[in-house]
């Protein structure tokens, strides 16, 4: 029989520092992958043209996505553009793009249908003016203006 010291003298000092199990690593990162991917909001069109929101105190989220169309003003190669969602436009030709998106939407969207208004702080008066006459004869009359939160 061994002496009891050797028995639990083993050949544990001579297998070094055991080996970390990565099969379930894969399935971790996937896992993280699909929950950001899940979470992330993505933008839906391009804003092409230059320019910078005015600030403003009392700020709000705008709900309701689907229902909603962008209307950006701003600065491209140095004359005032008129975004609608992705497209460049004139201001005169705003309303037939309003009613092709309506027409596009389901009705229930369509009925709530919001004009979010981005303009540049330095755009001209008359163009925001121009745009937003042309947004009346087109009956959307749901305009939510877009400001940045000045931090207090």
């Amino acid at each position: 029989m061994k002496p009891m010291q050797s028995m639990f003298r083993s050949s544990t000092r001579d297998k070094g520092v055991p080996s970390l199990n990565m099969a379930s690593m894969p399935d971790l990162i996937f896992t993280v992958l699909f929950f950001f991917m899940i979470v992330t909001h993505m933008r839906s069109d391009e804003v092409k043209v230059r320019l910078q929101v005015p600030q403003a105190t009392e700020v709000q989220k705008l709900a309701n996505r689907p229902s909603v169309v962008n209307v950006y003003i701003g600065q491209l190669d140095g004359q005032w553009q008129v975004q609608v969602n992705g497209d460049i436009v004139r201001p005169e030709d705003i309303t037939s793009r309003i009613e092709q998106i309506r027409s596009g939407m389901a009705p229930e969207n369509a009925e709530h249908l919001t004009i979010s208004f981005r303009a540049d702080r330095k755009a001209p008066m008359r163009i925001i003016n121009q745009v937003k006459r042309t947004l009346q004869r087109s009956y959307a009359l749901r305009i939510n203006y877009s400001a940045t939160e000045i931090k207090k």
